[in-house]
């Protein structure tokens, strides 16, 4: 169906000639190109939410880390030893190296408290990520939009962490940290989305890696701000993360522009033309086309809140796709938040291997945006979790012969964990259509999640054994990547806007296909 949104009065052309309708995407690279400076400096701009997203995710490496201790000098020598364990030993025995304050663990005395009590924290944070990702994963789509999404989310993460400051026990605390996931959980998907859909289709792959570049910069910040804060209260670490995101949303709310595209398929046009006229002029290069014979087709679908969902369920390709990448998602989830939880129960320095985790990040980041043209999409996915399963395992037997091999096979098997987290995150934005795409990423984010809050469970049981964390870290993720054998492949396809739209094209290869084979 035609758009019948008004002529602009100073794009009209006299005597033009009757022209096809033009798809949504064809429109909007018209009026402000695929991709100008203005556009690049929005994608920059929103893109840097993930550096507080990757901070809140692993800053209890850091601040829920038990610290290092030695026996003091009054300490009888065949009671205490650097091999003794700390929870048998008289009080007045040993010490820890640094102020108690330094960690939770320390501060509040939990050295001798049960797994599940000091785990406690880290999985109340994921359990927060999942359970704001089903409640929060539409309104993107739906109501609030891309932007008000992302600031509502960055907002709610750094005023949680404010508060986290003053947390008197582990209790508080923990709550605490579920509220930080709660509110932390659409970050990165607002984030990926709107950059994205702020340029032409030509560089959304590019753009959406800049999002990764972001969240490898923001994991790499924390061991430098650790270090430099290691002998202070791992109060002081919350503060340094939380005060910088509440002045970035005040530059984004400023700055940044709502998605065009999604005004449009909300059948908010003229906001959506004044967007286009905005970005047009900052990229100077005004609009000299009409918007009468813009082709976006409708939606049969009656749009609450949680109708994206319901969509991508109730057709059977939509659901099958969701299902096989949440599964993927799931072990790719697993093994990428666990690895560097469980830096601890290897021989390395925590500092270091922190260091060396978030530095594997960044290959990771720039094989996916040099070759995001070359690469297919199911076939790379696929290969990077067998990959980390393979290296995963690997760093369970290695680690009998050499310390070093171990770490090495770590590494190797979180680089590739890095890879396919970014591969899944680019496949899916092209697999669905713009009118789910949001709820569609949410959904499998909450898969990767979901997957990260058995991580902490695995790494304290792995701390006698580590095969019950690095070895079913392996398998799960080589596992879960097999589904993602039936889906298609999209590299340098053409992205939908709505479901109707989608079918067509599907209905339209299925065709093509047969006519090849007769």
């Amino acid at each position: 169906m035609a758009d019948s949104t008004p002529l602009l009065s100073h794009c009209d052309k006299p005597a033009e000639p009757k022209r096809p309708p033009r798809s949504l995407d064809e429109t909007i690279e018209g009026c402000i190109g695929d991709f100008g400076w203005w556009q690049f400096l929005q994608a920059i701009l929103v893109s840097l939410a993930w550096v507080f997203d990757a901070q809140q995710t692993f800053i209890s490496v850091f601040t829920d880390a038990e610290p290092s201790w030695h026996c003091t000098q009054g300490g009888d020598e065949s009671v205490c030893n650097s091999l003794s364990n700390i929870c048998e030993l008289p009080k007045n025995s040993w010490s820890w190296d640094w102020p108690s304050q330094t960690s939770i663990i320390s501060e509040w005395g939990l050295e001798c408290a049960p797994s599940f009590i000091t785990g406690l924290p880290a999985s109340a944070f994921f359990m927060g990520c999942l359970a704001g990702g089903l409640a929060l994963a539409t309104l993107a789509d739906s109501t609030l939009g891309r932007k008000n999404m992302l600031l509502f989310s960055c907002l709610m993460m750094s005023f949680s962490s404010i508060f986290t400051v003053f947390s008197p026990n582990i209790w508080i605390y923990s709550v605490l940290r579920f509220i930080n996931g709660f509110g932390r959980a659409t970050v990165g998907t607002c984030a990926l989305v709107l950059s994205t859909e702020l340029v032409g289709k030509r560089w959304r792959g590019q753009v959406g890696v800049v999002g990764f570049f972001c969240f490898t910069l923001g994991f790499l910040s924390l061991p430098v701000m650790a270090y430099v804060n290691r002998g202070s209260s791992w109060r002081t670490l919350y503060l340094w993360i939380s005060v910088p995101t509440i002045l970035y949303c005040i530059l984004v709310h400023f700055l940044v522009h709502e998605s065009p595209r999604w005004l449009f398929v909300r059948g908010r046009k003229e906001e959506a033309v004044l967007t286009l006229k905005s970005m047009a002029q900052a990229n100077q290069s005004p609009i000299t086309m009409s918007f009468s014979n813009v082709l976006i087709e409708q939606e049969s679908w009656n749009v609450d809140i949680y109708s994206s969902i319901k969509i991508l369920l109730n057709k059977r390709w939509a659901a099958k796709r969701l299902a096989a990448v949440m599964v993927g998602g799931f072990g790719i989830g697993m093994v990428y938040y666990g690895m560097p939880l469980g830096l601890g129960n290897l021989s390395v320095n925590l500092y270091l291997g922190v260091t060396l985790n978030a530095l594997s990040e960044l290959p990771a980041s720039l094989i996916t945006f040099f070759l995001i043209g070359k690469m297919k999409r199911k076939d790379s996915l696929l290969g990077f979790t067998i990959l980390s399963g393979v290296c995963s395992v690997l760093c369970v037997v290695v680690g009998m012969v050499s310390p070093s091999l171990q770490i090495a096979m770590e590494l190797i098997s979180f680089f590739s964990a890095c890879s396919a987290f970014n591969m899944s995150l680019i496949y899916t934005l092209e697999l669905f259509p713009t009118c789910v795409r949001n709820s569609a990423i949410s959904m499998v984010r909450q898969a990767l999640v979901f997957g990260g809050v058995f991580s902490p469970l695995l790494v304290a049981a792995g701390r006698t054994n580590n095969f019950i964390s690095f070895g079913v870290f392996g398998l799960v993720i080589g596992i879960c990547g097999l589904p993602l054998v039936g889906l298609p492949e999209t590299r340098g396809g053409t992205i939908c806007d709505t479901m109707d739209e989608e079918e067509h094209k599907q209905n339209e290869k299925a065709a093509a296909a047969i006519a090849t084979l007769a």
